[in-house]
């Protein structure tokens, strides 16, 4: 069993930058591939980011080139940096962390993270 807790989550004007933080805690020794989903109210759930226990790294088109999944493995820490914050970004932001298929399926989910972007 994992537990995920996100932090650093807020609000941020439009263009600004938010680093959200995901320590995973209980059974760790083996975590495999992490990740970020986002649902914003109306809208599918998304996969933002996902990165592998080897640092091989998915993104959503939609963040490409302006968000950074890394991962901590000492730690068991994965951080999503979101630089160049859009007014389509706001969701809650939901860390995920070992699961079937890459890099879409995950057993296991925090509690969210609320992220909010203002004009």
């Amino acid at each position: 069993q994992l537990q995920l807790v996100e932090s650093g989550g807020g609000l941020v004007r439009a263009v600004g930058s938010l680093r959200p933080s995901c320590p995973a805690s209980g059974s760790t020794l083996s975590i495999n591939a992490m990740g970020w989903y986002r649902h914003a109210p109306g809208k599918q759930r998304e996969l933002v980011a996902a990165i592998s226990s080897g640092g091989r790294t998915n993104y959503a088109d939609s963040v490409q080139g302006r968000f950074t999944i890394t991962r901590d493995n000492a730690k068991n820490t994965v951080y999503l940096q979101m630089n160049s914050l859009k007014p389509e970004d706001p969701a809650v932001y939901y860390c995920v962390a070992d699961g079937g298929t890459w890099p879409d399926e995950y057993d296991y989910w925090g509690q969210g993270t609320q992220v909010t972007v203002s004009s």
